[in-house]
Protein backbone atom coordinates (compact mmCIF):
# COMPACT_ATOMS: atom_id res chain seq x y z
CA UNK A 1 0.00 0.00 0.00
CA UNK A 2 1.31 3.44 -0.98
CA UNK A 3 0.86 6.28 1.69
CA UNK A 4 0.70 9.80 0.32
CA UNK A 5 0.38 13.09 2.20
CA UNK A 6 -0.31 16.50 0.72
CA UNK A 7 2.88 18.80 1.12
CA UNK A 8 4.70 22.33 0.43
CA UNK A 9 1.47 23.85 0.99
CA UNK A 10 2.58 26.80 2.85
CA UNK A 11 3.41 30.20 0.84
CA UNK A 12 5.55 32.81 1.53
CA UNK A 13 6.11 33.41 5.24
CA UNK A 14 3.04 31.04 5.61
CA UNK A 15 3.68 27.85 6.96
CA UNK A 16 1.52 24.82 6.87
CA UNK A 17 2.45 21.19 7.99
CA UNK A 18 5.30 19.54 8.94
CA UNK A 19 6.78 18.22 5.77
CA UNK A 20 10.22 17.26 6.74
CA UNK A 21 9.01 14.43 9.66
CA UNK A 22 6.32 13.73 7.11
CA UNK A 23 8.71 13.21 4.29
CA UNK A 24 10.05 10.31 6.38
CA UNK A 25 6.66 8.16 7.04
CA UNK A 26 5.12 8.54 3.42
CA UNK A 27 5.95 6.95 0.15
CA UNK A 28 4.49 9.35 -2.20
CA UNK A 29 3.99 13.57 -1.66
CA UNK A 30 1.26 15.76 -3.35
CA UNK A 31 3.14 18.83 -3.93
CA UNK A 32 1.33 22.06 -4.37
CA UNK A 33 2.01 23.49 -7.60
CA UNK A 34 1.44 27.41 -6.61
CA UNK A 35 -2.14 27.85 -7.31
CA UNK A 36 -4.00 26.42 -4.30
CA UNK A 37 -0.92 26.83 -1.84
CA UNK A 38 2.86 26.89 -2.85
CA UNK A 39 5.50 29.13 -3.93
CA UNK A 40 8.50 28.67 -5.74
CA UNK A 41 10.81 28.17 -2.65
CA UNK A 42 8.57 25.91 -1.27
CA UNK A 43 8.24 23.65 -4.36
CA UNK A 44 11.97 23.76 -4.77
CA UNK A 45 12.75 22.70 -0.79
CA UNK A 46 9.67 19.98 -1.04
CA UNK A 47 11.27 18.54 -3.97
CA UNK A 48 14.54 18.36 -2.80
CA UNK A 49 13.68 16.78 0.54
CA UNK A 50 11.30 13.86 -1.32
CA UNK A 51 14.18 13.13 -3.54
CA UNK A 52 16.55 13.25 -0.56
CA UNK A 53 13.95 11.02 1.10
CA UNK A 54 13.26 8.60 -1.51
CA UNK A 55 9.31 9.68 -2.15
CA UNK A 56 7.98 9.60 -5.16
CA UNK A 57 6.70 12.93 -6.38
CA UNK A 58 3.05 14.00 -7.44
CA UNK A 59 1.59 17.21 -8.73
CA UNK A 60 -1.25 18.57 -6.56
CA UNK A 61 -2.95 20.58 -9.13
CA UNK A 62 -5.87 23.04 -8.19
CA UNK A 63 -8.06 25.81 -8.73
CA UNK A 64 -6.09 29.42 -9.52
CA UNK A 65 -7.66 30.13 -5.38
CA UNK A 66 -4.97 30.98 -2.88
CA UNK A 67 -6.95 33.07 -0.63
CA UNK A 68 -9.68 29.60 -0.66
CA UNK A 69 -7.33 27.30 -0.61
CA UNK A 70 -8.43 25.95 -3.49
CA UNK A 71 -11.47 24.72 -1.62
CA UNK A 72 -14.10 26.38 -3.65
CA UNK A 73 -15.62 25.50 -6.75
CA UNK A 74 -14.70 28.24 -9.66
CA UNK A 75 -16.59 27.53 -12.90
CA UNK A 76 -13.46 27.88 -15.16
CA UNK A 77 -13.35 27.28 -19.31
CA UNK A 78 -12.41 23.67 -20.26
CA UNK A 79 -10.06 25.24 -21.88
CA UNK A 80 -8.61 27.59 -19.64
CA UNK A 81 -8.55 24.92 -16.75
CA UNK A 82 -6.65 22.74 -19.10
CA UNK A 83 -3.57 25.44 -19.79
CA UNK A 84 -3.65 26.25 -15.92
CA UNK A 85 -3.19 22.79 -14.98
CA UNK A 86 -0.20 22.49 -17.56
CA UNK A 87 1.15 25.73 -16.10
CA UNK A 88 1.21 23.89 -12.51
CA UNK A 89 2.94 20.78 -14.34
CA UNK A 90 5.39 22.86 -15.94
CA UNK A 91 6.54 24.16 -12.83
CA UNK A 92 6.48 21.41 -10.74
CA UNK A 93 8.29 19.33 -13.23
CA UNK A 94 10.82 22.00 -13.62
CA UNK A 95 11.26 22.04 -9.86
CA UNK A 96 11.49 18.16 -9.67
CA UNK A 97 14.10 17.87 -12.59
CA UNK A 98 16.63 20.44 -10.31
CA UNK A 99 16.02 17.93 -7.49
CA UNK A 100 17.03 14.90 -9.73
CA UNK A 101 13.84 13.53 -9.45
CA UNK A 102 10.61 13.46 -11.71
CA UNK A 103 6.74 13.86 -11.42
CA UNK A 104 4.95 10.27 -11.66
CA UNK A 105 1.47 11.18 -11.06
CA UNK A 106 -1.18 13.69 -10.65
CA UNK A 107 -3.71 14.44 -8.04
CA UNK A 108 -6.13 17.05 -8.30
CA UNK A 109 -6.89 19.09 -4.97
CA UNK A 110 -9.66 20.03 -2.97
CA UNK A 111 -12.35 21.44 -4.94
CA UNK A 112 -11.26 20.19 -8.04
CA UNK A 113 -10.45 16.77 -6.67
CA UNK A 114 -14.87 16.88 -5.76
CA UNK A 115 -15.75 18.36 -8.88
CA UNK A 116 -13.92 16.08 -11.11
CA UNK A 117 -16.13 12.68 -9.44
CA UNK A 118 -18.98 14.41 -11.84
CA UNK A 119 -18.04 16.67 -13.87
CA UNK A 120 -17.33 15.67 -17.42
CA UNK A 121 -15.93 19.07 -18.93
CA UNK A 122 -13.59 19.80 -16.14
CA UNK A 123 -12.63 15.93 -15.95
CA UNK A 124 -11.69 15.76 -19.84
CA UNK A 125 -9.92 19.46 -19.38
CA UNK A 126 -7.80 17.82 -16.46
CA UNK A 127 -7.55 14.61 -18.58
CA UNK A 128 -6.20 16.70 -21.78
CA UNK A 129 -3.93 18.48 -19.54
CA UNK A 130 -2.05 15.23 -18.21
CA UNK A 131 -2.13 14.00 -21.83
CA UNK A 132 -0.75 17.02 -23.83
CA UNK A 133 2.06 17.15 -20.65
CA UNK A 134 3.29 13.61 -20.63
CA UNK A 135 1.27 10.54 -20.88
CA UNK A 136 3.43 8.31 -19.20
CA UNK A 137 2.20 10.06 -15.90
CA UNK A 138 -0.34 8.14 -13.81
CA UNK A 139 -3.95 9.92 -12.18
CA UNK A 140 -4.56 9.44 -8.46
CA UNK A 141 -8.23 9.88 -7.48
CA UNK A 142 -11.37 8.15 -6.00
CA UNK A 143 -12.56 4.89 -6.92
CA UNK A 144 -15.89 5.98 -9.48
CA UNK A 145 -14.74 9.65 -10.29
CA UNK A 146 -15.74 10.47 -13.86
CA UNK A 147 -12.16 11.99 -14.32
CA UNK A 148 -10.45 8.37 -13.74
CA UNK A 149 -12.67 6.26 -16.28
CA UNK A 150 -12.00 9.60 -19.21
CA UNK A 151 -8.59 9.36 -18.03
CA UNK A 152 -8.35 5.59 -18.52
CA UNK A 153 -10.05 5.90 -21.75
CA UNK A 154 -6.97 8.13 -22.83
CA UNK A 155 -4.91 5.63 -22.24
CA UNK A 156 -3.26 7.28 -18.83
CA UNK A 157 -2.48 5.16 -15.84
CA UNK A 158 -5.01 4.91 -13.62
CA UNK A 159 -4.30 4.67 -9.60
CA UNK A 160 -7.43 4.75 -6.83
CA UNK A 161 -6.94 6.39 -3.63
CA UNK A 162 -8.76 6.57 0.04
CA UNK A 163 -8.60 8.41 2.73
CA UNK A 164 -7.32 7.83 6.12
CA UNK A 165 -8.40 11.11 7.81
CA UNK A 166 -11.58 11.66 6.29
CA UNK A 167 -15.60 10.22 7.03
CA UNK A 168 -16.89 8.56 4.51
CA UNK A 169 -20.84 8.17 3.60
CA UNK A 170 -22.68 5.18 2.78
CA UNK A 171 -22.39 5.99 -0.75
CA UNK A 172 -18.55 5.92 -0.41
CA UNK A 173 -18.05 9.29 -0.55
CA UNK A 174 -16.32 11.73 1.41
CA UNK A 175 -18.54 13.50 3.96
CA UNK A 176 -17.90 17.40 3.68
CA UNK A 177 -15.49 19.37 5.56
CA UNK A 178 -19.25 21.28 7.16
CA UNK A 179 -20.05 18.03 8.62
CA UNK A 180 -19.91 17.70 12.54
CA UNK A 181 -16.92 14.48 12.19
CA UNK A 182 -15.62 14.74 8.74
CA UNK A 183 -11.94 15.17 9.66
CA UNK A 184 -10.92 12.48 12.20
CA UNK A 185 -8.18 13.30 14.78
CA UNK A 186 -7.56 10.36 16.57
CA UNK A 187 -4.45 8.70 15.09
CA UNK A 188 -5.54 4.77 16.61
CA UNK A 189 -8.51 4.92 15.54
CA UNK A 190 -7.39 5.85 12.02
CA UNK A 191 -4.51 3.35 11.78
CA UNK A 192 -7.32 0.60 12.42
CA UNK A 193 -9.34 1.78 9.81
CA UNK A 194 -6.49 1.60 7.41
CA UNK A 195 -5.53 -1.51 8.20
CA UNK A 196 -8.81 -2.78 7.80
CA UNK A 197 -8.87 -1.07 4.02
CA UNK A 198 -5.98 -2.48 3.24
CA UNK A 199 -6.44 -5.86 4.13
CA UNK A 200 -10.17 -6.23 3.71
CA UNK A 201 -11.11 -3.19 1.14
CA UNK A 202 -13.86 -1.32 2.92
CA UNK A 203 -14.35 0.94 6.00
CA UNK A 204 -17.32 1.78 8.40
CA UNK A 205 -19.31 4.31 7.30
CA UNK A 206 -21.01 7.80 8.88
CA UNK A 207 -24.02 5.20 9.25
CA UNK A 208 -22.45 2.37 10.53
CA UNK A 209 -22.65 0.20 6.94
CA UNK A 210 -19.66 -0.52 5.76
CA UNK A 211 -18.63 0.46 2.01
CA UNK A 212 -16.50 -0.95 -0.41
CA UNK A 213 -13.20 0.94 -0.85
CA UNK A 214 -10.40 -0.71 -3.37
CA UNK A 215 -7.47 1.90 -2.69
CA UNK A 216 -3.97 1.34 -4.20
CA UNK A 217 -2.76 4.11 -2.03
CA UNK A 218 -3.92 5.97 1.41
CA UNK A 219 -3.98 9.83 1.54
CA UNK A 220 -2.89 11.53 5.01
CA UNK A 221 -4.03 15.02 5.06
CA UNK A 222 -0.87 16.91 5.61
CA UNK A 223 -3.01 20.26 7.26
CA UNK A 224 -4.39 18.48 9.93
CA UNK A 225 -3.12 19.48 12.84
CA UNK A 226 -2.01 16.00 14.27
CA UNK A 227 -0.84 14.74 11.05
CA UNK A 228 2.75 13.63 11.79
CA UNK A 229 1.59 11.41 14.78
CA UNK A 230 -1.40 10.19 11.84
CA UNK A 231 1.11 9.16 9.62
CA UNK A 232 2.92 7.14 12.29
CA UNK A 233 0.84 5.39 13.35
CA UNK A 234 -0.88 4.32 10.05
CA UNK A 235 2.23 3.28 8.73
CA UNK A 236 3.46 1.27 12.08
CA UNK A 237 -0.31 -0.66 11.84
CA UNK A 238 -0.05 -1.41 8.44
CA UNK A 239 3.47 -2.62 8.94
CA UNK A 240 2.65 -5.14 11.69
CA UNK A 241 -0.40 -6.39 10.08
CA UNK A 242 1.73 -7.80 7.30
CA UNK A 243 0.78 -4.70 4.63
CA UNK A 244 4.12 -3.85 2.65
CA UNK A 245 4.18 0.07 2.49
CA UNK A 246 6.14 0.86 -0.64
CA UNK A 247 5.74 3.71 -3.39
CA UNK A 248 2.48 2.76 -6.40
CA UNK A 249 4.68 2.75 -8.80
CA UNK A 250 7.40 0.54 -7.34
CA UNK A 251 8.26 -2.33 -9.62
CA UNK A 252 7.71 -4.48 -6.35
CA UNK A 253 4.25 -4.08 -6.19
CA UNK A 254 1.27 -5.04 -9.07
CA UNK A 255 -0.47 -1.69 -9.71
CA UNK A 256 -3.86 -2.84 -10.12
CA UNK A 257 -5.75 -0.85 -12.97
CA UNK A 258 -9.15 0.81 -12.51
CA UNK A 259 -11.81 -0.94 -13.68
Amino acid sequence: MDLNADLGEGFGHWTLGDDKALLSVVTSANIACGYHAGDADTMRETCIRAAESGVAVGAHVGYRDLAGFGRRFIDVAPDTLTNEVLAQLGALAAFAKAAGTRISYVKPHGALYNTLVRHESQADAVVDAVRLFDPALAVLGPPGAVWLKRAEVAGLRVWHEAFADRAYTAAATLLPRTEPGAVLRDPAEIAARCVQLATEGWVRSTTGRPVRIAADSICVHGDTPNAVDIARAVRTALESAGVEVARVESPLRHTRQAV
